[in-house]
């Protein structure tokens, strides 16, 4: 399953779940396609709590397209019945290039995709919510739309994912300073760089992806020492990770394996792995949409989406 998605073999007994690797021309933009389906017919539905990563995605299921900013926060999902999503998944500052505006914008926050990639939106979410179209149609319809209004490179968007993966594969970079050294940029920069393209700041990654570890080994049926652990993951003691660990999964490390996770509950299944902040339906007192200028008003403060003319509002 994956890092980010809470218990695992028990999620396993509930859907299915493939991943695809980008064409070679959305690689630079694309960390991979995931699709999602599940058949609990005569079965009880079943809550799919997730630990967010710092990327955006783009989501299709039945009811619509969007774009899910990262979410700071815990949050659960609801499947029943029968049913099936596709999800992008950007690289961490991927998807900036496309939108056009600092990804900062959409954090926390769902954004209807037809704005953003045009009218060809919705014509390609049939074709790849077709009940008969296999996992590799489906992802073919979804680059499609992609490749459409595919941005130039953009060396920044490249720069965000190489520091978001020295964060992942190096633990011992613990502070926003070591990371600005091994990369030769200021704090400051690499600050300013993450609330560009990543969409959140380089501490609050540097704090997740030791949550997203701890929970691994939680989930990994073993016995944990969680002060061993504590120490590996750069945290001053075992009462600092217990303290991180329970304010983020409501609850301790303790209790985790059979606990009931508190995260905020989501309608849908978009952006069902990596991202979310809300249903398919918009909440209009956060984004107004005003379609003949395809303008987002947000808080009083116009954000332009992406495609040709969004890219020109750098």
């Amino acid at each position: 399953m994956g890092r980010g998605v809470l218990r695992p073999a028990l999620a396993a007994r509930h859907f299915t779940l493939a991943r695809l690797e980008p064409s070679p021309a959305l690689a630079p933009f694309v960390d991979f396609i995931w699709i999602l389906r599940w058949d609990l017919r005569g079965r009880p539905a079943h809550e799919q709590t997730i630990l967010p990563h710092p990327n955006v995605n783009l989501g299709f299921e039945a009811s619509g397209a969007a774009i899910y900013g990262v979410d700071r926060r815990l949050f659960t999902r609801c499947l029943d019945g029968q049913g099936k999503a596709l999800g992008i998944r950007f690289r961490p500052g991927g998807f900036r290039p496309f939108w056009g505006a600092p990804v900062s914008q959409l954090t926390d926050r769902v954004v209807p995709a037809p704005p953003v990639f045009g009218t060809a939106t919705e014509d390609a979410r049939k074709l790849i919510m077709d009940s008969s179209a296999e996992d590799a149609q489906m992802a073919e319809h979804a680059e499609a739309l992609l490749l459409s209004v595919l941005p130039d490179p953009d060396p920044a968007a490249g720069e965000s994912a190489a520091l978001v993966a020295l964060i992942i594969g190096d633990p011992a970079l613990r502070r926003v300073d070591q990371l600005a050294q091994a990369c030769g940029l200021t704090p400051r920069a690499v600050q300013r760089l993450f609330s560009d393209y990543v969409g959140v700041s380089p501490k609050w990654v540097i704090r997740r992806s030791r949550l997203h570890e701890a929970a691994q080994r939680a989930d990994s049926g073993t016995a944990v020492d969680w002060g061993q652990l504590a120490a590996d993951l750069g945290y001053a003691d075992q009462a600092h990770l217990t303290r991180d660990f329970t304010a983020t999964l409501g609850v301790s490390p303790a209790r985790y394996g059979g606990g009931r996770l508190s995260g905020h509950p989501v309608d849908g299944v978009l952006g069902f792995l990596e991202a979310g902040a809300g249903g398919f339906a918009v909440d209009l007192d956060r984004l107004d949409f005003l379609a003949p200028a395809q303008r987002v008003i947000e808080r009083g403060r116009q954000v332009r989406p992406a495609g040709r003319a969004g890219r020109a509002a750098k």
